[in-house]
């Protein structure tokens, strides 16, 4: 076998940059669950705490919650879903409310 010391192995290869398949993370909504304890403007005080919705939106959601027993209250990546919904709790336990706020992925 010859090597020829002018060869180089690079020479031969044909080497191509890969790029990276980059995906959105998964996003979660936070819900709230009705329940019959918790008053409706405490529900209300908490979507413009904790979401930054205004009166109206927030008592729409409210309402959607109170009559459907479920709602969503925003949709973000799982660290801030993980977070919004351990305010919530805490508020709510705070305030001795039984408020429920639940995640699940969208």
């Amino acid at each position: 076998m010859s090597q020829r010391p002018d060869h180089n192995l690079t020479d031969e290869l044909d080497v191509q940059e890969a790029r990276p398949k980059l995906k959105r993370p998964p996003m979660f909504k936070v819900l709230l669950l009705n329940d019959d304890f918790t008053p409706m403007e405490f529900v209300v005080l908490v979507l413009k705490i904790f979401f930054g919705m205004n009166e109206e939106k927030a008592t729409q959601i409210m309402l959607h919650v109170h009559t459907r027993g479920i709602g969503v209250c925003g949709v973000f990546s799982r660290d801030v879903a993980e977070t919004k919904v351990k305010q919530v709790s805490d508020f709510s336990r705070e305030h001795q409310h039984p408020l429920l706020c639940t995640m699940e992925e969208a």
